[in-house]
């Protein structure tokens, strides 16, 4: 019975500071992860539907959880289903750190036939650097929000120490990674070029990524966004294994791959490029290759470089990340649209023209100005197609024409914007891995 009542107490809390239509739809969003996605296993883990496909994302099921977190603390309940979903994850990292997508069970449901070393328990195996950094991300921010530590147990060494390791093989994916993927008769964003290895890379100090976090393969082997979360993740790992786990070796490993990173960012994925005011500017890049090769583009999915601050990569006002944002929202990015039902960041993972509700709540979630935060929060509502839920992504000048009717991190997302409005957005981060770079 909990669950109705968190749902409604927090909706009241919304509706005094909002409006009617506002409360509304964020009552069922807020819910919607909670009564719907939700299944306790035998084990006493807790396994997270993504919405309408039937697997569970390590990225989407830390997601869906975003809104919930600034409530664990006042709602034990709430904090103890928290860990017992991050203890599902951790148990997926040790089965398979290269999977992204799991199944319940080891029922073979999913990509079977995908030409990579796969098992019955995966759905999908297309290795992700994000993928790795939520569930930590989630084990660190149960932490910050209620205190707890029963959670920073052994199966949570374990698991960061099998992704370090991990992290450190990919930094020289050419010469010392196994990882190989391939899917026939597939779109090719689907599969990795040379054999299942993806496009060649050189060393940089990041650490190489298949897919991005759309789950579409990488044009270079870098993901800037992926290596900054990984930089921020690092950085928890740290935290806790000097103040909880009292693993100074652990704290150590994890503050060496931080720097290296980091330098491999700097020295890597800060390039020139041209502003909207014609001028040259540096500016993220989206993906490198360590060859020279760069992207300039954002994806709707996060981690993004529009989502950079929330992750806890750079603060909101960085001159370097301003620059990029300007770059992002503006026609020089090749993924933003615009037209009669909003504007803003969509991905080649959807058809062309489409916006993407979650960029639409990062745009507001990292603006300063609470006018425009208002602005994309009344964007979200008046492009839900009557639904009362988001979409993974809407055409531009139709909001009726929508992919995904139901897809519970964007649900979150929204939650997490209009909590923000209503402030009652209470766990957030300061940056802790690049200050300014520029």
């Amino acid at each position: 019975m909990w669950i109705p009542e968190l749902v409604r107490s927090v909706t009241e809390s919304v509706a005094e500071r909002t409006d009617e239509r506002t409360a509304a739809v964020f009552a069922r969003c807020f819910a919607d992860t909670l009564e719907a996605t939700m299944t306790p296993l035998p084990d006493g883990t807790v396994f997270v539907l993504t919405g309408d496909i039937p697997a569970m994302w390590l990225r989407d099921s830390t997601t869906q959880l975003t809104p919930y977190l600034h409530f664990a603390a006042s709602t034990p309940q709430l904090a103890d289903l928290l860990v017992a979903i991050n203890r599902r994850q951790l148990d997926d990292i040790a089965h398979d750190p290269y999977a992204n997508a799991f199944n319940a069970e080891a029922n073979g449901a999913g990509h079977q036939g995908d030409l990579t070393d796969s098992s019955p328990r995966i759905w999908e195996r297309k290795y992700e650097i994000d993928s790795l950094c939520y569930p930590i991300r989630l084990a660190s921010d149960i932490h910050r929000a209620t205190g707890r530590t029963d959670h920073l147990d052994g199966r949570f060494r374990d698991a960061v120490r099998r992704v370090i390791e991990l992290w450190r093989i990919e930094q020289d994916h050419e010469n010392r990674s196994s990882y190989r993927f391939e899917r026939h008769d597939a779109p090719l964003t689907d599969t990795l070029v040379r054999e299942g290895r993806g496009s060649l890379t050189a060393p940089t100090g990041m650490s190489w990524s298949a897919f991005r976090p759309s789950d579409d393969a990488c044009t270079y082997g870098y993901n800037v966004p992926g290596n900054a979360f990984a930089a921020t993740v690092l950085a928890d790992i740290e935290e806790i294994a000097s103040e909880v786990l009292r693993d100074d070796a652990l704290a150590a490993d994890a503050s060496a791959l931080r720097a290296e990173i980091v330098a491999g960012i700097r020295e890597h994925a800060v390039v020139q490029a041209p502003s909207p005011g014609g001028e040259t500017v540096p500016i993220y890049a989206y993906e490198v290759d360590g060859f020279g090769g760069r992207l300039l583009m954002d994806d709707a999915n996060v981690p993004s470089l529009l989502s950079l601050p929330l992750l806890g990569w750079c603060g909101v006002d960085d001159p370097l990340y301003r620059a990029t944002r300007s770059f992002i929202l503006s026609d020089a990015n090749p993924t933003y649209s615009a037209g009669t039902a909003g504007r803003g960041v969509g991905s080649p993972h959807t058809p062309d023209d489409h916006i993407w509700p979650i960029a639409l709540a990062v745009e507001g979630l990292t603006s300063t100005d609470p006018d425009d935060k208002r602005r994309v929060l009344r964007t979200l509502l008046d492009t839900d197609a009557g639904t009362s839920v988001m979409h993974e992504s809407f055409h531009v000048d139709d909001p009726g024409v929508y992919t995904r009717p139901w897809f519970s991190w964007a649900n979150a997302m929204f939650c997490e914007l209009v909590l923000d409005v209503a402030g009652l957005r209470t766990l957030t981060r300061e940056p802790v891995a690049a200050g300014s770079l520029s």
